[in-house]
């Protein structure tokens, strides 16, 4: 059995050692996918706006969403974060070819 370096090193942690030495763990497991939905009628048909002839300056940062659904337009898009599992299932009620 071996003393680990950070109390050979005289370190107090184990997180004041890694902290020190710049050691970065990893904080997700799994990976996880983004879903922007419409917050007026919940589809996930919805895009930015590229153009807009009142307020060009917000529609190229990319704010500008709308629903090709209903037709809504906004700034308020509601996101989901999915593990791969939940997307999997999300993607089967919504009935979408899984390959």
């Amino acid at each position: 059995m071996k003393t680990p370096d950070w109390i050979l090193e005289g370190y107090d942690s184990k997180a004041d050692y890694e902290k020190a030495k710049g050691i970065k763990k990893e904080k997700k497991v799994s990976k996880t996918f983004k879903i922007r939905e419409c917050p007026k009628c919940e589809s996930d048909e919805v895009g930015i706006i590229l153009s807009n002839s009142d307020s060009e300056e917000e529609s190229n940062t990319g704010k500008q969403w709308k629903c090709r659904k209903c037709g809504w337009t906004g700034k308020d898009i509601k996101e989901k974060e999915l593990t791969e599992e939940e997307l999997m299932e999300y993607l089967d009620k919504k009935g979408e070819d899984v390959a």
